[in-house]
């Protein structure tokens, strides 16, 4: 059992743990749940003993082993399923003892040992986790350093799941995957047989995952049995409990006051009086109900535009002359909600920047309403704020000429009132920062919003503000997310992107969900009869396979090159459109000429690097095509 007694934690001041008690069973899966800032992870930081509390103790049975999600993207040469296997301390102890030791009797404990423990099948077991995390059979041959941040922070996500410790504590483990990935996670923990502690704002996970969930609010643990929608009912239930209780209460203390008030100068009743003096007195006050405030946002009204607000015909669109998605027939109008599913890497993000004229098309026709402004919400939107700034400042930026009473009425849309929005931007939570990015893209009235995994910061309430908001839109919504209840609640349309191009799904995501199970198990059969097959090829097969191998491992020079010119592409890009910004706006050219000369000159550079970049990433695909023919 894991065990929490009067726990205290207090950060600059702020008492984040109040004699917080809790006590989990062996082997019980929890979902630990709280506002952002109610102190989660500082928990999970207490428990692994990163932190010690002020006061109190948490104890964990004799020898358990601890587990957790690290939140540093592995790095190095290592191949991911080399780094997945390294995760068993104790297997890859053994093998390496075995390599080296000498007494027959040791060497048959530890082969004994790795019996016990499984070994001959912990390769498989690798793969299998590696393969639901969206890592095929090749790129688990490959090394981490190939593989961007969130791609290796999905390899740490696998680590940690392969090691099978006693007790795991995960901390938002959804937030660097895409929906597929998300979906076999839910289903993998479900059946987890060991102790977890999973930190999530995922309804789907926290009602499909957890026994019971443990609820941090104002410093204290409550832990209630079953998933989130039976929490979310049995608190509910408590509290009109409590504030009934309270509201009795009061009707009766008003009511003893009031005689005491009428009575207690008469000779007569002055012994009733002091009767219910103490009565009073020995009445323990019951709590009032204090919920903090809901978090609440409204999008801003669209001018309505004529159908169809976007047109492809046979659009191609990629990187360059090297189209990633082509044969698009799409069509989008002001009341669409579309959700848009297909692994990491298939073209989600491709296709979002073609709607928001971050590409433009390599072929085809691409229609856009005239008047049609798009508001588009990137996986990276929150490294585009200012930390030094305000939110009021950071608006202020974009719009030099808006009223401060114009853009304070914006914010409190948000969640910003009064003084919150003279906060610095560095300063405020995950969650805060994503409505400021939300804000940001709002503020030209969108008729089209493109939401990229919007919710990656947002706690349980301000998801639930969003599909309100979003549900209340009058525009159009194309969402790509992780979260299978948000799509569900706010899209009525799906898409699916895959196989180069992108096509309507008929099905729901139960549908979908099924369908990827299938798949799943098509492609473990298919690897099951490859296997069976390499056992029986002969050597010169063998050599083949190797030599493949190799050259694969030879054109990863080449393929790193080409990753790295274009992320220098997009930042290049990035710095270009807020250049062509600057410029566009009308009061650069009332000053001084010194500035526009300026940003004349950075325009020039970025132009003349972004060139160099896409002829290098040109280069370098062209190799890699034909180095694959």
């Amino acid at each position: 059992m894991l065990t929490i007694q009067d726990l205290s934690y207090r950060v600059g001041g702020r008492l984040l743990l109040e004699r917080a008690t809790a006590q989990i069973p062996t082997n019980w899966r929890v979902g630990l749940i709280g506002k952002n800032g109610a102190g989660k992870s500082t928990l999970l930081g207490l428990i692994r003993g990163d932190i010690a509390p002020e006061t109190g103790e948490i104890s964990r049975p004799p020898r358990a082993r601890l587990g957790w999600l690290s939140q540093e993207a592995p790095g190095g040469p290592q191949s991911l399923i080399d780094f997945v296997l390294a995760a068993d301390l104790e297997r890859a102890a053994l093998l390496a003892e075995a390599e080296t030791a000498t007494d027959p009797h040791r060497i048959g404990d530890i082969h004994n040992r790795l019996a016990d423990i499984s070994s001959h099948t912990a390769e498989a077991r690798a793969a299998v986790i590696l393969a639901g995390l969206g890592f095929d059979a090749a790129a688990q041959q490959r090394p981490l350093s190939e593989f961007s941040g969130g791609w290796r922070m999905r390899v740490a996500l696998a680590a940690a799941l392969f090691a099978e410790p006693d007790i795991l504590l995960l901390d938002e483990p959804t937030n660097h995957l895409d929906l597929e990935a998300a979906l076999w996670l839910e289903t993998y923990l479900a059946s987890w047989p060991r102790t977890l502690l999973v930190v999530s704002h995922d309804r789907g996970l926290l009602n499909k995952v957890p026994q019971a969930i443990l609820h941090l609010e104002n410093g204290r643990l409550t832990l209630y049995k079953g998933g989130y929608d039976f929490f979310e009912r049995t608190r509910r239930e408590k509290l009109a409990l409590q504030a009934a209780h309270y509201a009795k209460q009061q009707d009766e203390r008003r009511h003893i006051q009031a005689f005491i008030d009428r009575f207690r100068s008469k000779a007569t009743k002055a012994r009733q009086a002091q009767s219910r003096i103490k009565m009073l007195e020995r009445m323990e006050p019951i709590a009032p109900v204090t919920e903090e405030s809901a978090t609440r946002f409204k999008l801003p009204k669209p001018e309505p535009l004529s159908p169809p607000i976007i047109d492809c015909e046979d659009v191609a669109v990629g990187y360059g002359d090297v189209p990633i998605l082509s044969r698009l027939g799409l069509r989008v109008d002001m009341d669409d909600r579309i959700g848009l599913l297909g692994a990491n890497g298939n073209g989600k993000t491709t296709l979002l920047k073609l709607l928001s004229d971050r590409l433009k098309p390599i072929s085809g026709k691409l229609r856009k309403s005239s008047k049609l402004s798009v508001g588009y919400f990137a996986q990276n939107q929150l490294e585009e704020l200012d930390g030094a700034l305000t939110p009021i400042e950071q608006i202020a930026v974009l719009q030099p000429m808006a009223t401060e009473e114009k853009i304070r009425g914006h914010l409190g849309a948000f969640g910003f009132p009064g003084s919150r929005a003279e906060v610095k931007i560095a300063d405020l939570s995950g969650g805060e920062k994503a409505r400021i990015a939300l804000s940001l893209i709002c503020l030209g009235n969108p008729h089209l919003l493109l939401l990229d995994e919007p919710t990656n910061h947002l706690d349980i309430d301000s998801r639930r503000a969003l599909i309100d908001a979003l549900n209340n839109y009058e525009g159009a919504v194309i969402l790509v997310s992780h979260d299978p209840y948000l799509l569900e609640s706010c899209v009525d349309r799906l898409w699916l992107v895959g196989n180069g191009t992108v096509t309507p799904y008929e099905g729901d995501l139960t549908e979908y969900r099924r369908l990827l199970t299938d798949e799943r198990r098509a492609e473990k059969k298919a690897a099951k009869e490859a296997e069976r097959d390499g056992a029986e090829e002969g050597p010169s097969k063998r050599d083949e396979r190797r030599a493949r191998a190799d050259a694969r491992q030879a054109l990863a020079p080449l393929r790193k090159k080409a990753q790295a010119a274009e992320k220098a592409m997009d930042r290049l890009t990035k710095e270009r459109e807020t250049i062509q910004h600057n410029l566009a706006n009308p009061a650069l050219y009332s000053g001084s000429p010194d500035r526009l000369t300026e940003l004349n000159k950075d325009l020039a550079r970025v132009e003349q690097q972004l060139a160099e970049q896409e002829a290098i990433w040109l280069e370098a695909e062209e190799a890699l095509a034909e180095a694959a023919d």
